[in-house]
């Protein structure tokens, strides 16, 4: 599983009613990436969670989803996605 958030989300708190989405240091930054690396990672990973407008567009670019599987939540995007690879 990959997290990945864009940079100036991390530390914050998001709500809506009683749900709270804590965008933690210690879950999303372990390391700092570039676009070039954010997207080699998010074309060869099976399960991906991703928040904020700059991840989650490069994602919608990649077409790795369509817009209408992104949350926003406090105007910020959130997109989850598994991928089933290889033969079954």
């Amino acid at each position: 599983m990959i997290n990945i958030c864009d940079l100036d989300l991390v530390g914050k708190e998001i709500n809506k009613d009683d749900f709270t989405i804590n965008i933690s240091k210690e879950y999303f930054q372990d390391e700092e990436i570039n676009e070039k690396e954010a997207a080699s990672l998010l074309k060869s990973s099976s399960v991906l969670n991703l928040v904020g407008k700059n991840i989650v567009a490069l994602a919608l670019g990649l077409k790795l989803a369509k817009e209408n599987s992104v949350k926003v939540i406090e105007g910020v995007p959130f997109l989850m996605l598994f991928s089933f690879l290889g033969n079954y």
